[in-house]
């Protein structure tokens, strides 16, 4: 009797680690939960709002998952290279992207950093053609001296007085292009008042002559 006892016990032990050995098998091929950007969202306040107010298509085609994957993270490295994503156009071949785009939660917000030319032309080629082609000081310069802030058209007198006191920007940008600007072109309503703001001895000339040429517009000559 008690040598069954003793392997009825045997027996008892035997059956429940081979259950603990079964639960840890189906335990270890199960696979491991998902997460969703709800889940994330629960300790990583910051970033989703970041990205739902500025993300772009890391808003809409990205989720967390996509570029930090695993929790917790089973990479040293847990911020993606962008050309995970981002090749195959001239533009993504730059190696320094967080230049301009330093925030990969908030890629359309651009800050640009100084003396940022080649970047730019990555993408704005016509721009430096136009530079070249009638050289002034703004060739000299690089395209975040005015540009600092992507998509940012400064004002011409932040760096150039008017010439008369009366005009602003809007009135530059009648006659001079940002990357031509001493190619002078000017619409053919321009009024003689204009033209007198850097022509002031020829206005003169003009107010006081006798001739017909007193009722003529400056634009209807030259």
């Amino acid at each position: 009797m008690k040598s069954l006892a003793r392997f009825m016990k045997a027996l008892g032990v035997a059956a429940t680690l081979m259950g603990v050995t079964a639960l840890t098998a189906v335990a270890a091929d199960a696979p491991k939960a998902v997460l969703s950007n709800s889940d994330c969202v629960k300790c990583h306040s910051a970033a989703p709002e970041a990205v739902a107010a500025n993300g772009g298509a890391h808003k809409t085609s990205v989720s967390c998952q996509d570029c930090h994957a695993g929790h917790p993270p089973t990479v040293k490295k847990i911020i993606p290279e962008c050309s995970q994503c981002h090749s195959g156009k001239p533009h993504y071949k730059l190696a320094a992207c967080l230049r301009c785009h330093n925030n990969p939660h908030t890629p359309k917000i651009i800050k640009l950093a100084n003396n940022i030319t080649e970047e730019c032309l990555s993408c704005h080629s016509q721009q430096i053609v136009k530079l070249k082609q009638l050289p002034s000081k703004h060739t000299k310069l690089a395209c975040s001296f005015c540009h600092n802030v992507h998509g940012k058209i400064p004002l011409c007198t932040q760096c150039h007085k008017p010439h008369s006191a009366d005009m602003g920007s809007a009135d530059c940008k009648r006659c001079h292009q940002a990357h031509m600007p001493t190619a002078v072109t000017y619409a053919s309503d321009t009024t003689n008042k204009m033209c007198a703001s850097c022509h002031k001895k020829a206005a003169e000339h003009l107010i006081k002559t006798t001739t017909k040429h007193k009722d003529v517009a400056c634009v209807t000559c030259h």
